[in-house]
């Protein structure tokens, strides 16, 4: 009999992508969540390995596919534009929180 959590975890393997960084080194990153904030898609990535993943440092990327579907991944340029989209993913943390919190108490 296979056990059903192993089944549950093979539909939930999380999806990866690899970045190129400005000095040409890669880093491994999950993909936590694609996100809408100010009318454009943004994903927010976190590395696997290094520094910045034992910091638990979340990288936010502009998010577009391409009449393909395609991703691609575009730098946030604007400061302000950086300011929206930060805002935009830390409501969605909280809100996941809330929700697991009271997911929580609702099985109790």
């Amino acid at each position: 009999m296979q056990n059903p959590n192993e089944e549950l975890d093979q539909e939930q393997e999380e999806m990866t992508v690899t970045l190129t960084l400005d000095d040409g080194s890669e880093l491994e990153c999950v993909v936590l969540t694609i996100f809408e904030a100010g009318e454009r898609d943004y994903i927010a990535l976190l590395p696997l390995e290094g520094a910045e993943a034992e910091e638990g440092e979340v990288y936010l990327y502009r998010y577009c596919e391409d009449e393909e579907g395609n991703p691609s991944l575009d730098n946030i340029e604007d400061d302000d534009e950086y300011e929206v989209v930060a805002d935009a993913f830390d409501q969605l943390l909280d809100d996941q929180e809330f929700d697991e919190l009271v997911g929580e108490e609702d099985l109790d």
